[in-house]
C-alpha cells in the first residue's frame, strides 16, 4: 500500500456570506485559499478531517457556506464539532455524512487508507471549554480494542494538554485529559492525537505518543505565555497539517502554510550545486 495521507484542517470559523468573524475578519477567503493549497499538493490526501469550530455560531447559513467552500476538495471529508458548532445543525446541514449519527455525541471510527481515524467529541453545549466524560472515553477504549493491529489517529477539538497560553487553557479540556492519556498509553497503536481549538502549531509528549494542534486556515491565537495574557488573535500565516503514514512505518506530520509562493527552484544544476 502507498503512503496514506490525512489532511487536517481546523477552526475555519465560517460565517454567513459577507459577515465578519469577531466583526473584523472574513474567514471564507482564507478557507478557500487553504483548499486551493491542498489541491496544489504534489500528492493528494486520501481524506480530510476538520477538527472543530467549522463555523462561528453553528447556524444553518454558515454550514451552507462551509459546504460550498469545501466542494473543491476531491476526497472524503470528515467533520468534527468544536465549541462554536451545533451538533444538531451539523447533522441537519450534512445529512449525507452518515458517520455523524442521529443523536448524542458525534464520535466515529473510519478507515483511511492504512490507518484508522477515531474522532472524539469534546463539546460541552453552551460552553467554551471541553470535556471527555466516562461514556465518551469508554467508547474510545472499546474502539481501540477493535483496532489493535492497525495504526490509529485520534482526532478531537480541545487539546488534552496545557499549552501555557493562559486564556486558552482556561477554556481547554477541563475533564478527562488524564483518563485519556492513560487509555492512549495502554494502546501503542495510537500514532497521534490531533486537535484544534488553539489556532497554532503546538506539540507535546502524551501517553507515549504525540498530541498536537494545528494552525487555523484563517486567524491565529497570539503567542503570549504570560499567565494573565489578554485573549487576542493575529493574522499570522495560516496553515493546515498533512499526516503521512508510510506502509509499515511511523506517522510523519507536516505543518503546511496556506497560500501560493514562488518556486520550487532546484538546489542543483546538472548535478552541480548552484553558486
Amino acid at each position: 500500500m502507498t503512503t496514506t495521507l490525512l489532511l487536517q484542517l481546523s477552526d475555519p470559523h465560517i460565517r454567513e456570506p459577507g459577515r465578519l468573524a469577531y466583526g473584523r475578519i472574513n474567514t471564507a477567503p482564507y478557507l478557500a485559499e487553504a483548499v486551493a493549497s491542498v489541491n496544489r499538493l504534489p500528492q493528494a490526501p486520501h481524506a480530510a478531517v476538520i477538527t472543530g469550530d467549522l463555523t462561528d455560531f453553528g447556524r444553518a447559513a454558515e454550514y451552507e457556506h462551509l459546504r460550498a467552500l469545501l466542494t473543491p476538495l476531491n476526497m472524503p471529508v470528515y467533520l468534527l464539532p468544536g465549541n462554536h458548532d451545533s451538533r444538531e445543525q451539523m447533522r441537519a446541514s450534512f445529512p449525507q455524512h452518515h458517520y455523524l449519527g442521529s443523536k448524542g455525541f458525534i464520535q466515529y471510527s473510519v478507515p483511511v487508507g492504512g490507518m484508522q481515524l477515531i474522532a472524539l467529541d469534546t463539546v460541552v453545549p453552551g460552553a467554551s471549554e471541553g470535556s471527555l466524560c466516562a461514556e465518551r472515553l469508554q467508547w474510545l477504549e472499546a474502539e481501540l480494542a477493535r483496532h489493535t493491529s492497525r495504526p490509529v489517529v485520534i482526532a478531537m477539538h480541545h487539546p488534552p494538554f496545557r499549552t501555557l497560553i493562559g486564556h486558552m487553557d482556561d477554556i481547554g479540556l477541563r475533564e478527562g485529559a488524564d483518563a485519556l492519556e492513560a487509555i492512549v498509553a495502554r494502546h501503542p497503536q495510537v500514532e497521534r492525537v490531533i486537535c484544534g481549538h488553539l489556532h497554532r502549531a503546538i506539540q507535546v509528549r502524551f501517553g507515549g505518543t504525540i498530541a498536537a494542534t494545528v494552525p487555523s486556515p484563517a486567524h491565529q491565537v497570539r503567542l503570549d505565555l504570560a499567565p494573565n495574557a489578554a485573549s487576542a488573535w493575529m493574522l499570522e500565516p495560516p496553515g493546515f497539517a498533512l499526516h503521512a503514514l508510510p506502509a509499515g512505518g511511523r506517522l510523519v506530520s507536516h505543518t503546511v502554510a496556506s497560500g501560493q509562493y514562488a518556486g520550487p527552484f532546484p538546489f542543483h544544476d546538472g548535478g552541480q550545486l548552484i553558486d
